[in-house]
């Protein structure tokens, strides 16, 4: 099966080019970051120097593993999932579960493998702007040499790897025993988990309100309540979702017309591939809100305190600059993979609407609508993440209810989200729209 999966990947490239974006992608962040380790560790740099750089190094890499793990698993779930009728003739000729699983994974393991290579490059000199930022914000001496070696290697082909190896083992595991009982476990699990996370996260958030208002590290708590907050919901998307259609039909059928009706029985009927683009877009706006408005929040105290930026405040200012960074970029990468993914794999199903009398423009419709849905649900359950991270801290920082900052960075976010999920959505439905119906039906089926 190894050598099947090695071929399954020369011969058809283009089926794994979104996974191995991802892998490279996260691999050269990792990487990059994990630099700073062999830097602080090289002889000769001074205590405050290596303390800076290891600190950023291990923060960094904690979100960055993760972040890489939901990339890599949303990409291969929404692969594995359209490569469900392949896999159903591979059990029909003989092939047992576990020889598809390591089929699979070693696809996920060789297309893992040549990302970080390829990463090597762009991750050694990441490495080095990322150390004269340091240098030049005061929080690096200026004499440290730059290194690269064990750690930044061994992190980035590590976590690329495992995120890889095991995104693929959960989704084709679940697609090789996608029985009745196997998808009840799934989802109880699924379910314990998201309500895990979120309990998690209001312990966090609530733990805010016990510390004193000029602890340095009061951002913590609020910060890491928000994200685990984000994480349960996104983890529990198939569910809301389900829910918000239930709202949201009569009034869809009543605005939308039939391609409001339609949007949403297409949205029940796809729950699974509809919470795959739900679950990068609260993670995303749930963080990136929560990040910088407290941040904002944190910057004008110091201000008004009338105290200077120490080293620490720096590192905390870049750490978060530097972690909304991340987030924009793997949740960008997340919602154009299983928005393209799932919105080109539908070309069937357009040629057939198209066949039995829907115009372009009536298609179109159904897939904006269907956008919307999901952009709305993602920005609400997002926000409310966010916001419950940012009252604790702003009023225990503050005495404050609300941060001061407006509302501009909020909306920048929600336009960001917004211009991925309905650009793509569209753009990829009206790309696919260009076949005639009957050749989309022909190849397809």
């Amino acid at each position: 099966m190894l050598f099947l999966a090695v071929r399954s990947v020369r011969k058809r490239p283009g089926r794994f080019l979104a996974t191995l974006l991802s892998a490279f992608l996260g691999a050269v962040i990792i990487m990059t970051f994990s630099s700073l380790h062999d830097t602080a560790a090289a002889p000769g740099v001074d205590k405050v120097s290596s303390e800076s750089m290891t600190i950023s190094a291990s923060v960094v890499g904690g979100y960055g593993s993760l972040l890489v793990f939901f990339a890599i698993a949303s990409t291969l779930t929404v692969g594995v999932r359209q490569r469900s009728e392949e896999i159903h003739l591979l059990r029909c000729t003989g092939a047992t579960p576990a020889q598809i699983t390591r089929m699979v994974v070693g696809e996920s393991a060789v297309v893992a493998l040549v990302g970080a290579v390829l990463a090597i490059g762009p991750a050694l000199l990441g490495g080095r702007l990322l150390l004269d930022l340091f240098k030049d914000s005061g929080q690096v001496a200026p004499g440290v040499d730059p290194a690269f070696g064990a750690m930044a290697l061994g992190s980035g082909f590590g976590i690329a790897f495992l995120a890889s190896v095991g995104a693929a083992f959960l989704a084709v595991r679940r697609a090789t025993r996608a029985g009745a009982a196997v998808r009840g476990t799934f989802r109880r699990g699924r379910t314990l988990a998201g309500c895990a996370a979120l309990v998690a996260g209001a312990g966090g958030v609530l733990t805010t309100y016990a510390v004193d208002s000029t602890e340095e590290m009061l951002m913590a708590f609020p910060a890491y309540g928000a994200i685990l907050l984000s994480v349960g919901f996104a983890v529990l998307a198939p569910s809301i979702l389900g829910r918000v259609l239930e709202l949201l039909r009569g009034p869809l059928a009543a605005v939308g017309g039939a391609s409001g009706y339609l949007s949403a029985r297409n949205l029940r009927r796809r729950g699974a591939e509809s919470a795959g683009v739900l679950m990068p877009m609260i993670i995303f706006t749930g963080m990136a809100t929560a990040t910088l408005y407290m941040q904002g929040v944190e910057s004008a105290w110091v201000t008004a305190s009338g105290l200077d930026k120490t080293v620490e405040d720096k590192n905390l200012e870049t750490l978060n600059l530097v972690v909304v960074g991340i987030i924009v970029v793997f949740s960008c990468i997340m919602l154009v993979n299983s928005l393209y993914a799932a919105t080109s794999y539908r070309s069937r199903e357009f040629g057939q609407q198209r066949l039995a009398g829907a115009t372009p423009g009536q298609v179109l419709g159904v897939v904006g609508w269907e956008a919307v849905i999901l952009t709305l649900t993602g920005l609400v359950l997002g926000t409310a993440a966010g916001i419950a991270g940012i009252i604790p801290f702003t009023m225990v920082r503050t005495d404050q209810v609300m941060p001061g900052q407006g509302p501009g960075t909020w909306l920048a976010v929600m336009a960001v989200a917004a211009a991925v999920t309905l650009g793509t959505s569209l753009g990829t439905a009206r790309r696919t729209l260009r076949t005639p119906a009957i050749d989309a039906v022909g190849v397809a089926a």
